[in-house]
């Protein structure tokens, strides 16, 4: 059971880093390319402000996905430890 508790936490652990990296690539980008006076991604109406806005929920998405994944394992671990 270690053994598969380990990867389950190996993977937790890949989607969280995945999911900071690609955020704070969506976040460097976002500040390079900015027109609204405040920053505000959501201001503007431009269409590479959509984009990036869809690019960043399909992150969200995805790492939600990823992380529901890893909880059901663990929790099927630790049903089969109890």
């Amino acid at each position: 059971m270690a053994d598969a508790t380990t990867a389950a936490k190996q993977r937790i652990d890949r989607a969280l880093a995945a999911l900071e990296r690609r955020a704070l690539d969506l976040k460097a980008r976002t500040a390079a390319a900015t027109t609204a006076e405040d920053g505000d991604l959501f201001a503007t109406h431009d269409p590479a402000a959509a984009t990036r806005i869809a690019e960043l929920e399909a992150a969200g998405r995805e790492a939600s996905e990823m992380l529901a994944q890893a909880a059901a394992e663990l929790r099927d671990m630790l049903g089969e430890a109890g």
